[in-house]
């Protein structure tokens, strides 16, 4: 049973094809793990262990026929509850969302794991609407990390991050409006990508508009490009969407960092006060990146921090998500959630329009920046995980959760790829990630280099309880 709960994504496929373990076995024994975790971690908003079951018969019988439907028939997957997943209601963390329905609808990249014969356990945490950076919300609680429970998961995908590290599953699908894969994905040791704007289409639309991005979290970079060549492709209904990845993910992993022109920003020019053992484990990344062929410069890409700018967009969409609500219906909001929307609600469209300008300005940066570096890499976060259950760790001084993510936002202002991979932890066992970065449409290269990372043996998912 643990042995199946550990695996990865690839190695299930493997063993399927083998006929080493079947579905069922593993859908058995990733359900089994998804209850145990829940009472302490609660990273499920509901398990679908029926639905699941059911999916894995149908998988094992074409399996036994040598038949296969698709990239992922069998492998088991969560399904963050932003994300439509037919026949299970997507209440987004709100007590304001009505459990009724319809629900009859699957969101694209939900649709096409359906395609590909995934088993779908269940959906899992986020924080209301996925507004902050950790996750709790009043219709589903806190969700706490998988190495110290009196720790938070961190944000907006929380759920999928502490069942993928806790077994409950080897794949799940997240979102990222400023950090929401990247941020629980470092706090919880595990591999998440922001891919680039529209590479994986969203329907419906996000509020929070083109700052809002689908993304793969799982065990490790091979499992992530896996994904991506299943999600990773158009759909009629995002038309935003971007046409067909020109290669294979997986095809692309293998190719190294040898002669890459990586950036190595410490600091962000000094600007951020990152915690000694979280820089020592990033830079400890950087320099296998060097050994292994990579052409290694500390240098910034030299922005100014967009964060005013993030809120207007960020603030702006928030009251667009309740502005259909009644009083009473807003009553049920999350706190934090209202005070955002009611400072959302009082930007002009003159506002909004000035914050786009410091987008366009930002992503133009960027744009110059990778012409002449290849890859930036930061630190993910400039912290570990704080104590659950609050939006910004304790005596730190910030208001709002933007305060301890200042390496994440910027990149889903500039609809960039970015990925956070482990590489290690603190003397308190809590999980340290790097960031990786590139230009635009530049996916398939984030993926190789973090591949690099995983193959040296630099980069590996941190095992709660383990190191």
């Amino acid at each position: 049973m643990t042995e199946l709960t550990e695996a990865t994504a690839v190695r299930l496929v493997e063993g399927y094809r083998r006929g080493e373990f079947s579905p069922v076995e593993v859908t058995r024994a990733v359900l089994e793990r998804a209850r145990a975790i829940q009472p302490e971690v609660n990273a499920f908003a509901r398990i679908t262990a029926e639905d699941a079951l059911e999916r894995a018969r149908e998988s094992e019988r074409r399996w036994r026929r040598g038949e296969p439907c698709g990239l992922l028939d069998g492998v088991p997957v969560t399904v963050k509850d932003i994300l439509l997943l037919r026949g299970s209601p997507t209440l987004r963390g709100s007590r304001t969302v009505d459990p009724a329905g319809p629900w009859d609808e699957d969101a694209p990249s939900v649709a096409r794991l359906r395609e590909h014969g995934a088993v779908f356990l269940g959906k899992t945490t986020t924080p209301e609407f996925g507004w902050k950076g950790v996750t709790d919300s009043p219709l589903t609680g806190v969700t706490r990390n998988p190495h110290d429970p009196t720790r938070t998961a961190g944000g907006s995908s929380g759920g999928a991050a502490a069942a993928v590290a806790l077994g409950a599953g080897p794949l799940a699908l997240g979102t990222d409006g400023g950090g929401s894969v990247r941020i629980p994905a470092a706090f919880c040791g595990i591999f998440a990508l922001k891919p680039t704007y529209g590479r994986v289409p969203l329907y419906p639309a996000s509020a929070f508009g083109t700052l809002a991005h689908v993304g793969p979290m799982t065990r490790d970079a091979a499992d992530a490009a896996l994904l991506m060549d299943v999600i990773g492709v158009p759909d009629a209904r995002d038309w935003s969407a971007l046409g067909p990845a020109p290669e294979s993910f997986t095809a692309e992993l293998a190719g190294g960092v040898r002669g890459l022109r990586v950036a190595y920003s410490p600091a962000l020019g000094g600007r951020v006060a990152v915690r000694a053992e979280v820089a020592a484990g990033v830079g400890r990344a950087v320099r296998r990146l060097a050994d292994l062929g990579a052409r290694v410069t500390e240098t910034d890409p030299r922005f100014a921090d967009p964060v005013d700018a993030f809120h207007t967009l960020w603030f702006s969409g928030a009251a667009r998500v309740v502005q259909h609500l009644r009083p009473d219906r807003r009553a049920l909001l999350d706190p934090g959630l209202r005070e955002i929307c009611a400072a959302g609600a009082r930007l002009s469209a003159l506002d909004y329009l000035a914050a786009v300008d410091v987008r366009m300005d930002l992503g133009r940066r960027m744009g110059r920046f990778h012409e002449d570096h290849d890859l930036l890499v930061t630190p993910t976060l400039p912290v570990t995980a704080f104590e659950a259950g609050a939006e910004v760790p304790a005596g730190s001084g910030h208001h709002r959760w933007t305060g301890w993510t200042p390496f994440t936002y910027p990149f889903n202002m500039t609809q960039q790829p970015a990925a956070t991979v482990p590489v290690g932890t603190d003397t308190d066992g809590l999980p340290v990630g790097v960031q990786i970065v590139a230009a635009r449409h530049r996916d398939a290269l984030v993926l190789r280099a973090a591949q690099a990372l995983y193959a040296s043996g630099t980069a590996a998912p941190v095992t709660p309880g383990g190191s």
